[in-house]
């Protein structure tokens, strides 16, 4: 707050204590001289001034200490907001690793939840430890996620609710396979190596490849005679939440 005062021709301002950090009080005021001619005086015009150099340096070191201070609470607010944004991205991140190297996905939550949810238990039970490649298609897809490897298997969990949305099978796309029923998808999952719209909206996606790609274009072909059976298949070594990951 800045008061002036024309008969004693004074300024007089009065700020909040920058104590709560650092100390308890209530407010901090300086009263300075001034030869101002005009009574609209504002902290932004003090430079106009003639100030005592005592009152100058209160001034210019109250601001020095309340600029650190907001700086400090803002690097602190916004490094835990940083760690709680991170804490959710790894909660929501897969990593599969191949023979060749790691896989990254970035799971969808709010797309496809149950899938989702689904795909953290079984990673968390490491069901998918060791589950090969069973059927992978040149130019198309690699499926994997059947623990009997002959892609009529899952896990003993009840099957899941279609959520099919607009997420398109493009190429990086994790969607979940399933029997004729929309309803039947269970552990069963592949990873769209080609574009290949014409499944959006009849599969769930439930991800997308955000590194590692490289790595699922080496995974071993299959037979394209005998719909992409794979003989002496590829598997994935260890299946894992990234924030279950030290």
């Amino acid at each position: 707050m800045v008061e002036f005062q024309p008969s004693k021709l004074a300024v007089r301002v009065r700020f909040p204590s920058p104590a709560p950090l650092f100390f308890s009080g209530g407010m901090a005021e300086w009263s300075m001289a001034a030869d101002c001619k005009s009574a609209r005086v504002s902290v932004r015009r003090f430079k106009s001034c003639s100030l005592h150099q005592s009152s100058k340096n209160n001034f210019t070191f109250y601001y020095m200490f309340k600029n650190t201070k907001l700086l400090f609470l803002a690097i602190i607010q916004f490094l835990f907001l940083m760690s709680n944004v991170n804490a959710a991205s790894l909660e929501n991140t897969l990593y599969i690793d191949l023979k060749d190297g790691r896989v990254v996905i970035e799971m969808l939550p709010d797309i496809a939840p149950k899938h989702v949810e689904r795909i953290k238990t079984l990673a968390r039970q490491k069901f998918y430890d060791g589950i090969v490649f069973h059927r992978v298609i040149d130019g198309f897809m690699v499926q994997t996620g059947d623990p009997t490897g002959t892609g009529m298997g899952g896990s003993k969990l009840g099957d899941l609710k279609a959520e099919f949305s607009n997420q398109p099978h493009t190429r990086g796309a994790v969607s979940m396979a399933r029997a004729q029923s929309p309803n039947s998808a269970n552990s069963q999952f592949f990873i769209v190596t080609k574009d290949s719209n014409f499944l959006d909206g009849q599969y769930t996606v439930w991800g997308k490849v955000t590194s590692g790609m490289e790595f699922v274009d080496k995974i071993k072909k299959g037979n394209p005679a005998n719909n992409g059976s794979v003989s002496d298949p590829d598997k994935m070594l260890k299946v894992r939440v990234a924030s279950d990951v030290e």
